[in-house]
């Protein structure tokens, strides 16, 4: 009888320490993952495939890489249009995981793409809220669309901005999106998942409210971007981007482009041209010889922070201080 109740013991804390450990959870990016392991906060930690300066664009997948998707239960990504490294491994490394792709959840409010070169500072496109399934709601939004042709023809109408996360409200519904699909995957831990999520979500409509504070000053002031990562931020906060280097970071802009580019930043006086921590800093310092323009750096996804559920928080600031910083000088 003691013999059975010590194994009764045993096996009830092998069960707890298994509940303890929570789903195996795969993130693509720091942003995303940092939203996951906030709505994972005391049951477990999600694993991140892109890290440090690493950028989605242009990364290619590591075996540690497809042996944490194997084991993965769940897998949060943005999509494919994003992360186009992960739309094959997915299919065939992690054939038992929940696939999360954020950019499908219902009520996502998602930015068409933007031209690369430059841009008509009020001229609106498009915003999509998305609906169940693959359903749009269109409705007109303040969310910048292109102006201007380019001889690159690396753009594509029907593309929709990828950087979701860089408006608030996206990443509070990200943040539940999460916890309902972890709340199914282990119902054990539902209530903390959801508690978790509602947590975030205050701590990002707090966040919202001291960045309108923030950069309300600098609203509508002309500046140039390294490509086009900030649409969400800009239509959140009323900023005035008005072009960018590059539309795609894996390929370096035409001649032409930049020359179109210096001329906006002199006809409108553009205060900042922002280069990235993952991309070549020597365009953004061609582009601004002969203008007035200052050089900042902005970094959409967190490359210098620290991984975990406060770098979200850290990387919206941030943007805003460098935002601030140049364009407030």
């Amino acid at each position: 009888m003691r013999g059975l109740a010590l194994s009764a013991v045993l096996l009830l804390s092998l069960a707890s320490a298994a509940r303890a450990e929570g789903p195996k959870v795969v993130a693509s990016i720091k942003p995303i993952h940092s939203l996951v392991a906030s709505v994972m906060q005391g049951v477990g930690e999600p694993a991140l495939l892109v890290k440090g300066a690493g950028s989605p664009h242009t990364y290619a997948l590591k075996p540690s890489d497809a042996k944490a998707l194997s084991a993965a239960d769940l897998v949060v990504w943005v999509g494919p249009e994003l992360e186009g490294f992960l739309e094959k491994p997915l299919k065939s490394n992690a054939p038992k995981a929940t696939v999360v792709t954020l950019m499908e959840q219902p009520g996502m409010l998602l930015l068409d793409a933007r031209e690369g070169g430059a841009w008509e500072p009020h001229d609106h496109g498009h915003a999509h809220e998305h609906g169940h399934g693959h359903d749009h709601g269109h409705d007109k939004k303040a969310a910048g669309k292109a102006g201007g042709h380019d001889d690159d023809h690396d753009h594509d109408h029907d593309e929709v901005n990828t950087h979701i996360w860089l408006d608030p409200a996206n990443a509070r519904r990200i943040a539940a999106a999460v916890a309902e699909a972890l709340a199914v995957r282990d119902p054990a831990n539902a209530e903390t998942y959801r508690t978790n999520a509602e947590r975030t979500g205050a701590r990002i409509d707090q966040l919202d409210a001291e960045l309108k504070a923030a950069l309300g000053p600098v609203a509508r002031k002309p500046f140039v971007v390294f490509h086009d990562a900030y649409q969400y931020f800009e239509a959140r906060y009323d900023l005035g981007a008005v072009g960018s280097i590059t539309v795609n970071p894996e390929r370096r802009p035409s001649a032409k482009r930049l020359s179109a580019i210096r001329a906006k930043i002199s006809g409108l006086e553009a205060a900042c041209v922002f280069a990235e921590p993952q991309f070549e800093p020597a365009l953004v310092r061609t582009i601004i010889e002969g203008t007035k323009a200052k050089t900042g750096v902005l970094d959409p996804e967190g490359a210098d922070l620290a991984d975990g559920p406060d770098l979200y928080f850290t990387l919206m600031r941030n943007l805003a201080a460098g935002l601030r910083g140049c364009l407030g000088a």
